[in-house]
């Protein structure tokens, strides 16, 4: 049964897992040979001195007020994807993300209820790492005051060829800040050659009176407007290439060398995003993979990458700095450690690249063959606009994908693949879908008429049972942690599997 295997999400997945790394305090970080710059401290994969002018400067700010779960869970599955969209751009940018929480009753409401939650680093786990402990709570959203706050309190680079872009992304009126105003402060942001981009996150039947002032914050800004539905916000496609790309990037982990304070807890917070990613679903933990194979994921923590990037003399570094395993080596024996763990990271990095060509390639054909352009999700509203001001600049990017919707294929021309539906209750909003067959399993089910299939499973029977144990192992596993109705399908054959599994 090696045939491709997809499985497609809708709607947002609420996950409570979130495994806390610490961010490294200003002494280790001084201490393991990472300066601060002016009054901000570098984070973990901050570096100084950019690369050729290639910069990329991209503040996410984010509504966290009590409505917007599915928002903030569309940017955690998605964030490896925008990064690796950049990462394939000619040519390759520097990359540095800051993120911003507002209208969240939990913060400050003398700086507006607006909080930094990382200010711009390299660092793709700590960005990571601050997405997964974001908390909704009530507030009101006042989206002059975010603005201001991504204005006044990040480190813009002040490169002239800089592309630097603040997206804010919400659902309530653009309007409600009353001591700052919004098209005040979009203005003074394009003054400083800051681009403001807008993602109105509609729900259900767009409100009119709302978009409008979305779009005109966008207009102002020298920005883009999109408008996507939260609820329907992102499509996960998980392929047979995934389980391999998850190895690979366990493997690729046993290559770094941490030293200081900063690399223990930069080692930890790489294995814990890692443990988000794969929680998410198999599709995000593969994507995470790829990102750790390209240029735009690098770790000043790591003593591979420091001692590449001239940041770190091994003749000079303290021993009390080093790993154990490191400290009684000589200075020849070190960097002969250092090469061997750089020559293993590249030939896993190679190998990784190679696997996601294939799953990239399986992903296109599976997105033409559904007939989806993903239009309205999280994803494509930053990649589009990060796309449209980069080429500007100078940047080459490969298509984004089908924009064409294809004739609905028939069931013979679907037999290579598997497809799951799950359908949650009220305080569980998933939705696994599938092709065109889905569409009257859904009206069927609102009607509450009876949907013809070939066979019913009751699960934790035997036959439930032994017809798992017949699916590849990462199907086991996925249909393991499904609940709720799992719809398969293979060939022409339906099975309908009711109460979970």
């Amino acid at each position: 049964m090696n045939r491709p295997m997809m499985l497609f999400t809708f709607a947002a997945l609420s996950l409570s897992l979130t495994v806390d790394a610490a961010p490294p305090a200003a002494s280790d970080l001084i201490a393991s040979g990472v300066k601060p710059r002016g009054n901000e401290v570098l984070l973990p994969g901050d570096t100084p001195a950019f690369v050729n002018g290639h910069v990329i400067e991209l503040a996410i700010c984010l509504d966290t007020s009590g409505s917007m779960d599915d928002l903030i869970n569309s940017a955690r599955q998605k964030l490896w994807t925008i990064v690796n969209d950049l990462a394939r751009a000619e040519p390759t940018p520097q990359l540095r993300v800051a993120l911003l929480s507002y209208g969240n009753d939990g913060h400050d409401p003398e700086k507006g209820w607006v909080k930094v939650e990382t200010p711009f680093t390299e660092d793709l786990d700590t960005v990571s790492q601050r997405l997964f402990a974001l908390k909704t709570n009530g507030g009101t959203e006042l989206l002059g005051r975010v603005v201001q706050t991504a204005m006044q309190e990040l480190d813009w680079h002040d490169s002239a060829d800089t592309l630097r872009m603040i997206f804010v992304a919400g659902n309530e009126s653009a309007d409600q800040d009353k001591k700052v105003a919004v098209r005040t402060v979009c203005k003074n942001a394009t003054e400083r050659g800051i681009d403001v981009n807008s993602i109105y996150c509609a729900y259900g039947d767009d409100n009119s009176e709302v978009r409008p002032g979305w779009r005109e914050l966008a207009g102002v800004g020298n920005g883009e407007f999109a408008m996507i539905d939260r609820t329907n916000a992102t499509i996960v496609i998980a392929t047979q290439y995934d389980q391999e790309l998850i190895k690979l990037s366990a493997d690729l982990n046993e290559t770094y060398i941490p030293f200081g304070n900063a690399g223990r807890a930069g080692c930890n917070n790489q294995a814990a995003q890692d443990a988000n990613a794969i929680q998410m679903n198999s599709a995000n933990a593969a994507s995470r993979a790829a990102t750790k194979a390209s240029k735009l994921y690098s770790c000043s923590w790591d003593l591979v990458d420091a001692t590449r990037d001239g940041k770190v003399d091994l003749a000079k570094i303290d021993e009390k700095d080093l790993p154990e395993y490191m400290r009684g080596l000589t200075h020849a024996q070190r960097i002969e450690k250092v090469r061997a763990m750089q020559e293993r990271r590249t030939r896993l990095q190679s190998q990784i690249n190679e696997v996601d060509q294939r799953r990239q390639s399986l992903l296109k054909k599976e997105l033409a063959r559904q007939a989806t352009t993903n239009i309205s999700s999280f994803d494509l509203a930053v990649r589009g606009a990060i796309r449209t001001k980069a080429e500007a600049l100078g940047f080459k990017f490969a298509p984004l994908g089908t924009t064409v919707a294809n004739a609905n294929p028939a069931v013979r021309e679907m037999e290579l693949s598997f497809y799951f539906v799950q359908y949650g209750g009220a305080e569980k909003m998933s939705t696994w879908v599938a092709n065109d067959i889905v569409a009257d399993f859904e009206d069927a089910r609102t009607d509450g008429n009876d949907f013809a299939h070939d066979a019913q499973i009751t699960p934790g029977t035997p036959e439930a049972e032994s017809f798992i144990k017949s699916l590849p192992t990462h199907l086991q596993e996925l249909v393991g942690s499904l609940q709720g109705r799992i719809y398969l399908r293979w060939r022409d054959k339906i099975n309908l599997v009711t109460g979970g599994c």
